[in-house]
């Protein structure tokens, strides 16, 4: 053991090296190592909620709305279901969590039963959500020939997993595309979503994005009535209705409201990009369509020249542009006297998806960055005493020895901070509790060394004998702690959550890093001095 072969004298030297390259990032100004060329190490720590600052919403998705959704989609789907097979019927719709409708005819309610029972949709089994699977509806005959339909439990449980999951994932996409490093998003409970952004200042910008469900849906605006005749009380037409609206007039007023035609012509479902950018120096969103929705798109404006076509989105219309001539490119602009971060935000949104049911804030909390700066200096302080009584304590206790542990326990340090780096986990204020517990525990293993090797001096071993019997023996000790420590920091960073994550993670890397610096670095250090001096006892 006391013999090293070049190649690992130079491994562990460029490892040490890397440490401390990938360190050094932090000692600079964000502006600094972002500046950096490519090829060297520029990435800092990301510090997380609770040190650098920011928004903190705790969200509750609506899932009840899915199925209201899906019942609403039942109505529509029974009354051609029953007209197409000449069915006569009346009073359909949707009354108490439940679709119902009466037959006329006796004699037609099995015929009835049989194509409404077509609509079913099957439900995709989940055994870890504990959904069985089957058919999404119940149909049965109530009342004489009054035929309810109502959605299984297993439905309704996989649709409120289903839009709790998606409502996740879109999240997620409309706060990556903000620019934010690390943030936190992640399911509590059964319908609530916890989200923290590290960084942001601006929470109801936040909240701004997030509380839309952008549902984007192109409309034709009808055109033989006006909002102000309806107003005064005129009948809205038939198959029409009116919708507030968002856009303004060149001279900057508001535009109040729009009647617009219910039938939807094109839905942004088939929407796969859009940006914000400028036409005629003025902010526009440029968006563009699937083939599907081209084709939609492309048919919906070459049979509505010269209309005004609505732009909707969550039932407000933002933009009604006269359809000027078809377009069958599958792409097209949506202007309305925007500002740039009004069409940024847009874009965003568009790119990110439609949530499938709407978000409510339950929590709000801002956190300032001052007390960021204080938990980075106190756990700075601590960790600089922390480090300053371990090495103090080594040299008294072990001389030269106590000496090479202090400054593998500085490379240790130095290799804890380039991980972090490198690997672009989040420091939390947990964390940095990680690390001072780290920089006690890490001269543990050296401890262990240093007292079996004090065991061999005594037993009569020469300084060579007694140096290799030391670390052989300690080492089964060493790792059958450590590696006993590293499995609960598994599990601390599978089953834990936010703060927990953060101080296992730290607490994972100090380990394997100290373990390192311990067996390692501090083996070639005493064995390099050991060869170099030759002494004839140890001073330990």
């Amino acid at each position: 053991m006391l013999y090293f072969a070049p190649w690992k004298v130079a491994l562990v030297v460029v490892l040490c090296l890397l440490g401390l390259v990938f360190t050094i990032p932090n000692f600079l100004p964000e502006k600094t190592a972002e500046d950096l060329p490519s090829w060297l190490p520029h990435k800092q720590v990301n510090l997380g909620l609770d040190l650098q600052g920011g928004s903190h919403l705790l969200l509750e998705v609506e899932a009840g709305v899915v199925v209201q959704e899906r019942l609403n989609a039942l109505v529509d789907s029974v009354r051609p279901a029953l007209r197409g097979k000449r069915i006569g019927y009346r009073d359909l719709g949707e009354r108490n969590n439940a679709v119902t409708v009466t037959i006329r005819k006796p004699e037609q309610l099995q015929l009835a039963l049989e194509e409404i029972r077509k609509l079913a949709v099957p439900v995709q089994g989940n055994a870890v959500a504990g959904i069985a699977g089957g058919q999404d509806i119940e149909v049965e005959v109530v009342n004489g020939n009054q035929i309810s339909v109502t959605l299984t439990e297993e439905a309704i449980r996989e649709r409120r997993r289903s839009a709790i999951e998606q409502s996740i994932e879109i999240v997620r996409r409309r706060i990556d595309e903000l620019g934010t490093r690390e943030p936190t998003i992640q399911r509590q409970g059964d319908e609530r979503i916890l989200v923290q952004v590290p960084g942001l200042q601006d929470p109801e910008r936040l909240k701004a994005i997030l509380g839309k469900t952008a549902k984007m849906v192109f409309r034709l605006v009808d055109v033989t009535t006006s909002p102000a005749e309806i107003l005064a009380g005129a009948r809205t037409p038939p198959g029409s209705e009116l919708l507030e609206s968002d856009e303004r007039n060149p001279d900057g007023s508001p535009v109040d409201m729009y009647v617009v035609r219910k039938r939807v012509m094109v839905s942004g479902d088939t929407l796969v990009d859009s940006a914000a950018t400028f036409q005629d120096n003025m902010p526009v969103v440029s968006f563009r369509f699937d083939s599907v929705g081209a084709k939609r798109f492309g048919d919906a404006t070459a049979k509505n020249v010269r209309k005004p076509f609505a732009i909707v989105l969550d039932r407000r219309v933002i933009s009604a542009p006269v359809i000027r001539e078809p377009i069958l490119g599958g792409t097209g602009i949506i202007s309305g006297n925007f500002t740039v971060q009004e069409v940024q935000d847009l874009s965003l949104l568009l790119r990110a998806g439609a949530l499938p049911a709407p978000l409510k804030i339950l929590e709000e909390r801002t956190v300032g960055p001052a007390l960021g700066a204080d938990s980075i200096a106190a756990g700075k302080i601590a960790c600089i005493i922390a480090f300053v009584a371990v090495m103090v304590f080594m040299v008294l206790s072990y001389g030269i020895f106590g000496l090479a542990a202090d400054i593998a326990l500085l490379i240790n340090l130095f290799l804890i901070m380039g991980a972090l780096s490198l690997l672009q986990a989040t420091l939390t204020l947990p964390g940095i509790a990680g690390i001072v517990l780290t920089i006690g525990m890490a001269v543990d293993a050296n401890v262990l060394v240093f007292e079996r090797i004090r065991e061999e001096v005594r037993t009569g071993k020469t300084p060579f004998a007694a140096m290799e019997a030391g670390y052989q023996r300690a080492l089964g000790t060493i790792l059958d702690a450590n590696i006993t420590t590293f499995i609960a920091a598994v599990i601390l960073f599978v089953m834990g959550s936010g703060p927990i994550k953060g101080f296992s993670v730290t607490l994972g890397i100090g380990i394997v890093t100290s373990v390192f610096t311990a067996v390692v670095v501090t083996r070639l250090m005493l064995v390099l001095w050991l060869r170099r001096s030759r002494p004839a006892a140890l001073p330990i």
